[in-house]
């Protein structure tokens, strides 16, 4: 990326926001200098410029929570840059996994949604190709190929069903069909990595169907 492509301000600087490039997740902002942008791209580990201390940084320098280049996107007056990343431990200098938080003082980002899907496709889809997981609950079941998760597919299908039936007449609660629906949404992605269909295709299947009014 071209210094002459990106807007710096007065000062010489561009906020530079740092998204986790799995979870979509914001984890911090920072500032950079055209030295800094230079710095990460060449190095892949992600520089920034201190205002307080008039310096270059990189990030997790003694911390050791390192922030490992993935991509960078800018906006369209190309005035700030989207950092995404795959950070080697939490991203604030509190220790928690990212500076942000509920605008009420709560400790914790709202929830992610079926953005935190993805670290769980990750762990399934670790644990299926490493040998040294063989023992675990995912990796037998995807060793059993198709015959077994269709099988868990099927019967884990059967109790989303069943609970949302009883939820209707009120003899289930909330918390019951959000238990067998993620049941039932693990061992889809189980299926799928055993099969080797990535997440990504089944999303963008899904976009592809998407009609404009």
């Amino acid at each position: 990326m071209s210094d002459l492509s990106i807007t710096w301000d007065d000062r010489g600087l561009v906020p530079a926001i740092v998204q986790h490039h799995r979870t979509a997740e914001v984890l911090m902002m920072a500032w950079m200098d055209m030295e800094a942008l230079s710095l990460t791209l060449s190095s892949g580990q992600v520089h920034f410029w201190s205002r307080s201390r008039q310096r270059l940084w990189k990030k997790g320098e003694t911390s050791g929570n390192t922030l490992r280049l993935v991509g960078i996107g800018v906006d369209c007056d190309r005035d700030t840059l989207v950092v995404k990343v795959a950070p080697a431990g939490p991203a604030c200098h509190t220790g928690s996994r990212t500076c942000f938080e509920d605008i009420d003082g709560g400790e914790s980002p709202a929830p992610q949604g079926f953005a935190d899907l993805e670290g769980l496709w990750q762990t399934i889809a670790d644990r299926i190709s490493s040998a040294s997981t063989t023992g675990s609950y995912t990796a037998r079941l995807a060793e059993g190929g198709p015959p077994a998760t269709g099988r868990k597919m099927i019967e884990e299908a059967s109790e989303l069903a069943e609970a949302a039936l009883l939820h209707h007449a009120g003899r289930a609660s909330d918390r019951r069909v959000a238990e067998e629906a993620g049941d039932l949404v693990y061992h889809l992605l189980v299926l799928l990595a055993e099969r080797g269909v990535s997440a990504r295709e089944v999303m963008e299947e899904l976009a592809s169907r998407s009609r404009t009014p």
